[in-house]
Order: C-alpha cells, then structure tokens, then sequence
C-alpha cells in the first residue's frame, strides 16, 4: 500500500519487520519512519516487555484514513483487534501443517493469501475448504523475496512478484 503511494503503518507484533526492513530492532515502542508512506511501530515482546503488546494498536488502527497492517505472527490475534480490523488476513502456504494449524482459529479470517510453493500438493480450493475463507491473492514462492529480507531490502526494492502477487489486495476498501 505504501508503494501506492498510501500513507501505511506497519505494526509488528511478532518482533522480526524491522529486520526485514533493515532497521535495528527499536528498544522501545514508537513508530519510526521506514521510507515514503511507510512507518513502523513494533511491539513485539523483545522490544517492550513491559507494555502490553496489543495496548496500543486500537489507537493506531483509528488514526485518519491511513492504512495499518499489524503483523500478529504466528499466535491467535486478539480477539478486540480483529474485531477493530477492516481486513483479517491470514497469509498461509499450502501446506499440510500450516493449513491444520489454520484450522482451529478461533474464528475464521476473513481471506487469505496463499504462498504457493513448488512441489505442494494443496491448492485454492483446499485452503479455502479448511480455513472457511476466501483467498484473496496468491503468491508465487519467489528466492527474490527471500534474498530482500535476507539483506533488509525489502523496503526499498520490493520484488516485483510480491508488488504483483499484493496488488490484487484492495487497500483502501
């Protein structure tokens, strides 16, 4: 969204976007600027222990029209944030584990992107069929994508496979 020219907030709650990004892990929470229409506030457990990680996202999901992306990771979100939530994606590859893992959600998403790999057997329809969910983009498995985040790139040379495979996804609906 933020390559859209969208002003974005990218809220991290599983400790590793600013890695990605190429940024030093912040000790504290606040939103740091990533580059253009792009900023980042993590909460992760490393970087506050001290406050509760999901305290301040209401306040960040209700700021102007922005768009806010939180990152839960790999747990549950909290039930209060999705519920804030515009839009509750759940990005999965087609993988058995994964996909028994995204089974027993507490609620389903309300879509999906699938990262499809070379060589898994689980497709669209079976992803959609467990998780009760539309996919909404699909992406091809890139090494391009891999090789960003590898070198904290990711926000400034977006691969052209993962700018594709998410422009489909509508940021400002």
């Amino acid at each position: 969204s933020a390559s859209q020219g969208i002003d974005t907030c990218l809220v991290d709650l599983a400790g590793d976007a600013a890695s990605c990004l190429g940024l030093a892990d912040p000790l504290d929470p606040h939103e740091i600027a990533v580059g253009s229409n792009l900023s980042l506030l993590t909460l992760s457990p490393t970087s506050c222990a001290s406050t509760p990680r999901w305290s301040a996202v209401p306040e960040h999901l209700a700021i102007g029209t922005r768009t806010v992306v939180v990152d839960a990771g790999l747990g549950e979100p909290d039930p209060a944030l999705r519920s804030a939530a515009h839009h509750d994606l759940l990005v999965v590859r087609g993988c058995y584990l994964a996909l028994r893992r995204a089974a027993v959600l507490y609620r389903p998403p309300s879509g999906v992107v699938l990262v499809n790999e070379p060589g898994r057997a689980l497709r669209r329809q079976d992803v959609e069929g467990v998780t009760g969910a539309p996919v909404v983009s699909e992406l091809e498995w890139d090494p391009t994508v891999a090789r960003s985040v590898d070198a904290g790139l990711l926000a400034s040379r977006v691969p052209r496979s993962l700018r594709e495979g998410l422009g489909a996804l509508s940021w400002t609906s």
